[in-house]
């Protein structure tokens, strides 16, 4: 991974950084191996691993020399050793300030008055985009393990079943198949069950959690996920829990459907098929969030499809329509109007796109593409067909 801090370290010296010190662990996992707690501090010339708990754990996982080791449960304590080393000019510390809580950087001001703080995330999540082969291998493994949750639906899903027996068998699927059992996103105060699920009529109440079909969650305290409401046959059903192996994650929906569906839920997914599959052929290297919208919506007014897709009904419709995902299940680049970013070559991206229609129909599809420089590929195993069980 050492190769990895070299490409930080002419970063910083390009973003004109004197320092950067990384305390979310999903970077400090990205760039040293371990997530046991620790504070990462990088130099354009050095760096060193401060590990505030489970020094003997990280000195196992970590390819770092003992010597860039030390023991230190205090960031603030970390960022003075390095302003005694970097002495005589004014400095510019990067670190994550959308991760970092105020109290935090409260001490680190008080630490080093005079330092300029400076968002470093940017500059990680820009590098953290292109995946490596072993970061790939890695994203396999999770898809099989969501896989795994695709067979416990055929095997679970009947008239009766709730909402909840069919995530807990999903979930239960997920865990025997090597899913760590959480998942994370870089929002301060996020909550979400273990994923979106829902049947019948709770497919088009959308909470505002998440901008997706959410289902509606056991009680208002966690409105999204499953519900105890059973599932009745002719009903749709949408699954849509994540999971994560080896650190890295893994993001698929699939549709189902009690018996047989109607043409018009036939009709839907078809469509919303023809917009995935049209995105998984067109989307190149280079291009921005803002560019694969725009085919995505471009493609859906060719199918007569613009009031229905990525609607929430009542005139409202999500602009985001897929995102980047690795070590973090939400990651740049973010597929919406809104993002100018590049997608770089070696991207994996979460397509995530769903349709509902009027008359209350809803159907969605999720499958994750590495956009690579001679073309793209498909991770997720499950068949991107609409299932009748």
């Amino acid at each position: 991974m050492e190769h990895r801090i070299r490409a930080l370290q002419q970063r910083l010296s390009a973003e004109g950084l004197d320092a950067a010190l990384l305390v979310y662990s999903r970077d400090v996992l990205y760039y040293t191996g371990t997530a046991q707690p620790s504070c990462l501090a990088v130099t354009p010339g050095d760096y060193t691993l401060y590990v505030r708990s489970g020094f003997d754990f990280a000195q196992r996982d970590v390819f770092i020399s003992r010597e860039r080791l030390a023991e230190e449960r205090r960031p603030e304590k970390v960022l003075a050793g390095l302003l005694n080393r970097l002495a005589g000019k004014p400095l510019r510390v990067g670190t994550e300030l959308d991760i970092v809580t105020a109290e935090q950087l409260g001490a680190l001001r008080r630490a080093a008055p005079g330092v300029e703080f400076v968002n470093v995330s940017p500059v990680t999540l820009a590098q953290r985009k292109v995946k490596e082969p072993a970061e790939i291998e890695k994203l396999r493994r999770a898809c099989d393990a969501v896989h795994a949750g695709h067979e416990a639906v055929l095997a679970t899903l009947r008239e009766g079943v709730t909402e909840l027996e069919l995530a807990a068998a999903v979930e239960n699927a997920h865990r025997l198949a090597g899913h760590e059992g959480v998942f994370f996103i870089r929002l301060p105060d996020f909550f979400m069950s273990r994923g979106p699920i829902g049947a019948g009529p709770n497919l088009s109440q959308i909470s505002g959690v998440v901008y997706t079909i959410t289902g509606v969650g056991l009680s208002p305290a966690v409105p999204a996920g499953p519900s105890r409401r059973p599932i009745g046959r002719g009903e749709t059903a949408v699954v849509d829990i994540p999971t994560l192996v080896e650190g890295y994650h893994a993001d698929q929906t699939r549709t189902y459907c009690i018996g047989k569906a109607g043409q018009d839920i036939h009709a839907l997914y078809n469509d919303l098929t023809a917009v995935a599959d049209h995105l998984i052929g067109e989307i190149r290297p280079g291009m921005t969030g803002r560019d694969v919208y725009r085919l995505a919506r471009q493609k859906a007014g060719e199918l007569g499809r613009e009031a229905e897709f990525m609607s929430f009904g009542a005139g409202k419709a999500s602009r985001i329509l897929g995102h980047g995902i690795g070590l973090e299940l939400n990651e740049p680049p973010i597929l919406s109007e809104h993002d100018a970013s590049a997608i770089p070559e070696s991207c994996v991206v979460a397509l995530d796109m769903h349709m509902m229609s009027e008359a209350g129909g809803v159907v969605k599809l999720e499958d994750m593409v590495f956009v690579g420089g001679d073309g793209n590929e498909i991770l997720t195993k499950t068949p991107r067909r609409l299932f009748e069980v």
